[in-house]
């Protein structure tokens, strides 16, 4: 939604504020636009759901810049998650899960997702589910971070799988 100025506003009344943040009260558009001329600013519509329709006198080039300002601001405080993958196969030695789990960890507290992998080849694929589970999990014992599952344990095309997060609750 791109903001009305000067001209472009289509409301008979607005609630105008100035530059220094004071109500002016609800004027006519033409007293307004007279006020924000007289002064040398812009008269820019603010909020056009509100009724009447605020509108603010200001330098227009100055506006924009303070909008933009607040996005980059939001959006730097975003935090991006990523599906981080950890993969393991069924011969997997105890300290190499160690070392994955503490991976894992740390991806947790920094509070991506965590995609368990139990990679299978040739017969092992046809192995009873109950040892590949607990296979599966030999990894998330050791994860020191609290964490609930987001995806239950299912099958794919190369293993099963399990998808955890971190657990905010706790």
């Amino acid at each position: 939604m791109r903001e009305r100025i000067n001209n472009q506003i289509r409301a008979n009344e607005l609630r105008v504020i100035n530059l220094d943040g004071e109500n002016l009260g609800v004027l006519s558009f033409k007293d307004a636009l007279a006020k924000a001329m007289e002064q040398g600013m812009d008269l820019i519509e603010i909020s056009p759901q509100a009724v009447p329709p605020i509108a603010k006198i200001m330098d227009f080039g100055k506006y924009q810049y303070e909008q933009n300002k607040k996005q980059k601001k939001a959006k730097s405080g975003a935090h991006k998650t990523e599906t981080k993958s950890v993969q393991i196969k069924i011969g997997t030695g105890d300290n190499d899960l160690s070392l994955k789990a503490r991976k894992a960890s740390e991806w947790l507290k920094e509070g991506h997702r965590i995609k368990v992998e139990l990679f299978l080849s040739g017969r092992s694929k046809y192995m009873a589910d109950n040892f590949l589970r607990e296979r599966l999990d030999r990894v998330l014992h050791l994860i020191t971070t609290e964490y609930k599952i987001a995806e239950d344990y299912k099958k794919g095309p190369k293993g099963p799988t399990i998808t955890i997060e971190r657990d905010t609750k706790k």
